[in-house]
């Protein structure tokens, strides 16, 4: 009786888990669809359940298996540490939610999961490091690609495009089919954030398992994503349509990637670093290359360049608060994972 109420318990805080997995990451999939009226926020929340589905059941299932059973023995998952490693993903990813900010969950969840390992003496450092590597490695690679597009191939893009002149149409189903491919990623990444700890310890089948936690960030859109779809579209950037399509493919094409080798990894992240480099890129396109880097600085003619070119593409303020809300995220999940089952060893509550 018992072990079927914490059966129950687990299911319900994976589904609390995934509802505000779907509220954060409905935002970076689509707030630029919405905050450019190409999508009502109902429509935009209904695309990202089905996608997110499809995007856990196809590519998913790799992030899972890792979350699992890689970088703590599933053994370890026992029901009530299932709970309490859910509970504290979703408390992390709640304050981004509570903030209005699309947050970290893949961190968040490696942050909790590592910080149960951690307590436990039973962590596998190999793919802390692997992870961690690639996390760093992906937001490098985001923020230069785009840099690169935005100094020198922007201007191409744009005139190849040519969505300006072109039935508007047209344009509207680019941006929607961007937002669909992002959000395709988002569950590729984000369904194991829910479901892993219950899959990795065999309380509940894989394909269930996936099923569950997309059904539940496809509630948490509807629930939550228009909060973080506000933010998104209207607060961080004033991005044109070319820039939004360059840089929501190379992210969205990036974590699909780390997905498929089953690299938990976080789209907001990726996302704005993709944001970032595209505008760090457009700004420096009309100042040398050589006076960004050399040790007297820019003139004050092409520090204003770069400062009007800048300030049009993000909001400084509100990508201070989103980074700062990054690093709140998986360092909340992690403390509180470790402190809990470090108390819980120590009182043994825990073999």
């Amino acid at each position: 009786m018992a072990a079927s109420a914490l059966f129950v318990l687990g299911v319900a805080v994976a589904i609390f888990v995934g509802v505000n997995i779907g509220g954060s990451s409905t935002g970076v999939a689509f707030g630029p669809a919405t905050g450019s009226d190409v999508l009502s926020m109902r429509l935009a929340s209904a695309l990202m359940a089905v996608f997110v589905l499809l995007g856990g059941i196809t590519i998913g299932r790799n992030v899972v298996e890792t979350l699992g059973a890689g970088f703590v023995p599933p053994e370890y998952f026992t029901p009530g540490a299932s709970i309490g490693v859910l509970l504290f993903i979703g408390v992390g990813i709640l304050l981004g939610n509570v903030l209005k900010v699309s947050t970290s969950t893949s961190q968040a969840a490696v942050a909790a999961v590592v910080g149960m390992g951690a307590a436990l003496g039973v962590l596998n450092w190999r793919t802390v490091g692997i992870v961690v590597l690639w996390w760093l490695l992906s937001t490098i690679l985001a923020f230069w690609l785009c840099a690169f597009v935005g100094r020198y191939l922007y201007d191409a893009v744009v005139d190849a495009l040519d969505l300006e002149s072109r039935d508007t149409r047209l344009a509207e189903l680019a941006v929607i089919a961007i937002g669909c491919y992002m959000a395709f990623s988002a569950g590729a990444s984000n369904v194991a954030n829910a479901v892993a700890p219950l899959v990795g310890s065999g309380q509940i089948g894989m394909v269930s398992g996936v099923a569950l936690g997309g059904l539940a960030i496809g509630a948490g859109a509807f629930a939550l994503g228009p909060r973080t779809m506000e933010t998104v579209g209207e607060d961080i950037t004033d991005l044109s349509l070319e820039a939004s399509l360059i840089a929501e493919t190379v992210a969205a094409s990036i974590l699909t990637g780390l997905s498929w080798a089953g690299i938990p990894a976080s789209l907001a992240v990726v996302l704005t670093s993709c944001v970032i480099g595209l505008g760090w890129g457009r700004a420096s396109r009309r100042v040398p290359l050589q006076a960004v880097v050399r040790p007297e600085g820019l003139t004050d003619g092409e520090r204003s360049t770069w400062g009007s070119d800048q300030l049009d593409l993000f909001d400084p303020a509100t990508t201070k608060r989103i980074v700062a809300t990054w690093i709140a995220t998986p360092t909340v999940a992690g403390v509180i994972a470790f402190v809990a089952f470090d108390v819980a060893q120590r009182l043994r509550l825990i073999a």
